[in-house]
């Protein structure tokens, strides 16, 4: 695990730290380095002016070697040399001063001098020091000839000084280098600095998680690269990360408002997200309170997923496939549809959809595919029974013949009503889009019913009171409008009896809907039936329904037709007799 310091405003920026160090390991290199010349300059101007004094030693010992007068042989040697002011010094193998031009008494034994120890041991040796016979400080250089030690000496003076000065151009030299260095070294840290200031600007905008604003230009090097990058990289992972959260939160709001319960688990049954649906489904099949998601797994009816759930999770041979397993279960009144998704991971999601409505209309699918086989066999056994009659009797009597005719005419015109029927009853379920609208005049409408049936209505003796306020009009289909209100009629005359009254009332009127109202004061119909009278085909009297010619769809299709206008319709018996049919109808679709 990596731990990051705490930063702190008053730290010594990076830049700075690597400028003075890197420049501190310079100025320590350059240092070592004037050392090192100072020391060989400081050799080498010793031992040049060593080799002079020692081919000094040399010449001495010659010109003595070959005179019998060491003092005026020394003093001729003097003259013929620039420093006049040269000390020679002989000394034999006992150390004792042999002659010595500046002090030619008796001095004491001079084998302890430093550079008189050197010449005996390396056969040459020099020596800078203060002389203990004069006081002054000398250069000497000693060279062992023929066990004799040669020594010359000159004081250390101006020439001597300026023999083994050394020389500084190498001092300027590295100042000039020392100041370049700190100019580039400088600019590079600095640059350094800038991209480093930046990046740490950035990387707080990220920490604070704000919008980063600022465009960030970084310099023109392989750092500035990197850091484009990775605020490249950045505005990417931002972008990604948005639209995750975008989708993420479009995916919960779908969970949310779905219409399936939905729960998602981790591999340790620990829930990641549910929904409403699914705590209230889960509590429906349930026998006891489940208050937490996670408990669902563990009621009785959940055992089939349990023990998919315990293989599949352990299954060697699962081969990282995801896993279904559903099942069905009826409870308390309700079918639902459980599903469960095994994901490669062992965590797991479970959907609960209630699917008692698409049981009920598969039942009534099946019911209604039944009931049209009836009704359609009747009618066609009808009139191919007729039919069948007719050409076995040629020699049937014209006045029977002519009965015949006529029912298949009539059992005919009955199965094209119901074939009609049932077309505008799919319609309404499937393409009710493909309806045209256009504005209804009510009051037209019901006018042109009533002509339509006055015929019936006189038979029986139908009175009708219609009361229309302020003329509504609708605007919707006019074919669904007209089969509403025909079909109220139809079975009206139908089935209510004879000598009622029929009255139509729009009793409201708001914004947005027209409140209706159907009634007759016949004979009604019995509470065990009103529920159902809108089912397709159902029928309360069906003998009777088969004498009078109906299909059995009518009310199912003012249902409908009703529906498609954004209304709601009920039906009532009333307390004074007969039957009411209480409906709302949209002003516009």
């Amino acid at each position: 695990m990596v731990q990051i310091e705490k930063t702190t405003d008053n730290r010594i920026p990076f830049s700075q730290r690597l400028f003075w160090s890197v420049f501190s390991m310079f100025l320590g290199f350059t240092f070592c380095f004037l050392l090192f010349q100072f020391q060989r300059e400081k050799e080498f101007s010793q031992d040049k002016l060593n080799k002079v004094l020692e081919n000094y030693n040399y010449q001495i010992y010659q010109r003595t070697h070959q005179s019998a007068n060491i003092d005026s042989t020394l003093a001729q040697f003097l003259t013929e040399i620039p420093q006049k002011e040269l000390r020679i010094t002989i000394i034999d193998p006992t150390g004792l001063v042999v002659f010595d031009n500046i002090h030619p008494e008796e001095l004491n034994n001079h084998n302890n001098r430093s550079e008189v120890k050197s010449a005996r041991i390396n056969n040459k040796g020099f020596a800078i020091r203060k002389s203990t016979t004069t006081g002054l400080r000398y250069f000497y250089s000693a060279s062992l000839i023929d066990n004799y030690i040669y020594r010359s000496a000159l004081p250390y003076d101006t020439y001597v000084k300026s023999e083994l000065s050394i020389d500084k151009d190498f001092i300027y030299f590295m100042i000039l280098m020392t100041t370049i260095f700190f100019i580039v070294l400088s600019r590079f840290t600095f640059s350094i600095g800038r991209t480093i200031s930046k990046l740490r600007n950035f990387a707080h905008v990220m920490e604070k998680d704000r919008v980063v604003e600022t465009a960030y230009t970084f310099s023109n090097d392989e750092l500035g690269d990197i850091s484009q990058n990775i605020v490249t990289l950045y505005h990417k992972q931002q972008i990604a990360k948005d639209a995750l959260s975008m989708e993420r939160e479009k995916l919960i709001k779908h969970f949310q408002y779905s219409k399936e319960g939905f729960a998602m688990f981790s591999g340790e049954g620990k829930e990641t997200l549910s929904n409403i649906l699914f705590n209230q489904y889960i509590n429906v099949i349930s026998d006891k309170q489940i208050k937490n998601a996670e408990e669902a797994i563990s009621i009785p009816e959940m055992e089939p997923i349990r023990s998919f759930l315990r293989r599949s999770m352990v299954d060697p041979n699962r081969k990282r496939k995801v896993l279904r397993e559903s099942l069905t279960v009826d409870k308390n009144g309700k079918i639902f549809l459980i599903e469960c998704i095994l994901f490669l991971d062992n965590s797991y999601e479970l959907s609960i959809s209630d699917i008692s409505r698409q049981e009920e209309e598969s039942r009534m699918k099946r019911q209604l595919t039944q009931n049209v086989a009836h009704e359609l066999k009747t009618p066609v056994s009808s009139i191919q029974g007729y039919l069948e009659t007719i050409i076995a009797n040629p020699n049937l009597a014209p006045e029977k013949r002519q009965f015949f005719i006529e029912r298949c005419y009539s059992q005919s015109t009955r199965l094209t009503g119901l074939l009609r029927d049932i077309s505008v009853l799919n319609r309404l379920d499937e393409a009710s889009d493909m309806f045209d609208l256009s504005e209804i005049s009510i009051k037209r409408l019901l006018g042109e019913i009533q002509k339509e049936c006055s015929k019936e209505l006189a038979e029986k003796r139908i009175e009708t009171n219609i009361i229309l306020p302020g003329n509504p009009v609708i605007y919707g289909n006019y074919s669904l409008l007209y089969s509403i209100f025909r079909n109220l009629y139809d079975n009206a005359i139908a089935y209510a009896g004879e000598g009622i009254t029929i009255t139509v009332n729009c009793y409201k009127e708001d914004p947005k809907y027209y409140y209706f109202s159907f009634a007759d004061n016949g004979i009604g119909i019995s509470e065990e039936h009103i529920n159902r009278i809108f089912e397709r085909f159902y029928r309360v009297d069906k003998g009777r329904s088969r004498k009078v010619g109906g299909t059995g769809l009518g009310l199912s299709i003012v249902k409908n037709g009703v529906n498609f206008h954004k209304g709601q319709i009920l039906a009532k018996n009333r307390p004074e007799g007969g039957l009411e049919f209480l409906f709302t109808l949209k002003k516009r679709v």
